[in-house]
């Protein structure tokens, strides 16, 4: 078994070791009740503060239903990422800001392209959800979505 801990301090959690058709070594694969949430900041768990408007990034508050919700999640044992569109610049009043608000998480990627409408295409089992004003736990509801055609 693999471990995944991300930053620093962070709980370490166990990957399942996978082989591919070939017996060959492949991806490991997180145990199936452990979610990988990657988390969009600005509009999501914030209010929507565009890179152009950097000193705001220090200032504005949390959501509080989204404090609450990722940081039980993450006592759930869930991998918690912000995945936002703020540049390597603004990496540690990033940081600075998740410290004093006391957000748990367990990485930080910056620099996901800017403009929504996103399409990620994977070989792993990719769940998409839209922020729409609540944060709070998930719910099964049915959605169309968009597949490859199979050949």
């Amino acid at each position: 078994m693999n471990e995944f801990s991300g930053r620093p301090n962070a709980a370490k959690v166990q990957l399942n070791d996978l082989v591919d058709q070939q017996g060959k070594p492949a991806s490991p694969t997180l145990p199936a009740e452990i979610k990988n949430y990657l988390i969009d900041i600005d509009g999501t768990i914030t209010e929507d503060v565009p890179n152009e408007d950097p000193e705001r990034m220090a200032t504005c508050l949390p959501f509080p239903d989204a404090l609450q919700t990722l940081n039980r999640w993450h006592a759930d044992g869930h991998i918690i990422t912000f995945f936002t569109s703020r540049t390597e610049e603004h990496r540690a009043v990033t940081e600075a800001w998740f410290d004093k608000h006391g957000f748990l998480y367990h990485g930080l990627l910056m620099g996901k392209p800017r403009g929504g409408n996103y399409h990620w295409v994977d070989n792993h089992i990719v769940r998409a959800t839209r922020y729409e004003g609540t944060f709070s736990d998930l719910v099964r509801e049915q959605a169309e979505i968009e597949v490859f055609k199979k050949g």
